[in-house]
């Protein structure tokens, strides 16, 4: 049992497997910020719509007031 203790210890340690470990952990965070980066970019492009839409509901309305004659202040 210390052997198989041992063995793996000195294995953990082996420079190939703590280089695996560090490339396995920078690609694992180059996935997650890529993620993210494409969630936020997905959130921005959604705002910018919403934004877009809002413009277009306030000309409509101002638009369709005009129509009927109601004056904007009130």
């Amino acid at each position: 049992m210390a052997d198989l203790s041992k063995d793996y210890m000195s294995n953990s340690a082996d420079p190939k497997n703590i280089q695996d470990l560090t490339t396995f952990v920078q690609n694992l965070m180059q996935q997650m910020q890529d993620k993210f980066q494409q969630m936020s970019d997905q959130i921005i492009t959604r705002i910018d719509d919403m934004g877009n839409r809002i413009d277009d509901l306030e000309k409509n309305i101002a638009d369709l007031m005009t129509q009927a004659g109601v004056d904007e202040h009130v």
